[in-house]
């Protein structure tokens, strides 16, 4: 599943060496080496035992579904579908995506006057029926994920905390919020290059 030499952002940009999208990138080198050594930090690592690569693309698929940017749900949903063991979990997490769509940001301010900013919304949930076959971990996983996404400002010690409830292991609650921070970081790169091709 290791994909060292494609560089993602160029890949779900449309970037071709040579354009003036390359010459952007180009001007920003360190940029460019680090966004892509993350990404391969993520999907490639040397070591995978405190979150299974399985989980990670499903995790990523989820995300990059509620992000709502085509290319880059196709590129992540195709990379689980490809996952060795994926099987089913590629429809559930499909349907997941569907059951999870929202707007946001939704949250609330504890105290001042950002408090008139607080806005209710969905609280997203695992399906009954989904959470046997996903399992506890990468239930809590999507759920924390959609936390991120769309509260933001809910997040806690506490929900940290449910993480570790469900079974995942310090080093795979970093995984878990360096993989939506690195997709939202990603998505918006991508969507900002694409607005200087347009």
């Amino acid at each position: 599943m290791s994909t060292p030499h494609l560089d993602v952002i160029d890949h779900l940009t449309g970037i071709v060496p040579g354009s003036r999208l390359d010459v952007v990138r180009t001007a920003r080198p360190d940029a460019r080496v680090h966004a892509q050594k993350s990404f391969e930090a993520l999907f490639a690592p040397a070591d995978a035992v405190d979150f299974s690569m399985l989980d990670r693309h499903a995790l990523a698929a989820f995300v990059a579904g509620l992000h709502q940017d085509s290319t880059t749900a196709d590129f992540y949903a195709n990379r689980l579908h490809s996952t060795s063991g994926a099987g089913e979990i590629a429809e559930i997490i499909a349907a997941e995506t569907k059951r999870g769509l929202a707007e946001g940001p939704y949250g609330d301010y504890a105290a001042g006057p950002l408090t008139a900013e607080n806005v209710a919304g969905p609280h997203y949930r695992v399906s009954p029926a989904n959470r046997p076959h996903l399992g506890e971990p990468l239930s809590a996983a999507l759920e924390h994920a959609h936390l991120l996404v769309f509260h933001p400002r809910d997040s806690s010690a506490a929900a940290l905390q449910s993480l570790l409830d469900a079974g995942l292991t310090a080093n795979a609650v970093v995984t878990v919020s360096q993989l939506v921070a690195f997709l939202a970081f990603q998505i918006r790169v991508v969507a900002g290059l694409r607005s200087f091709a347009a």
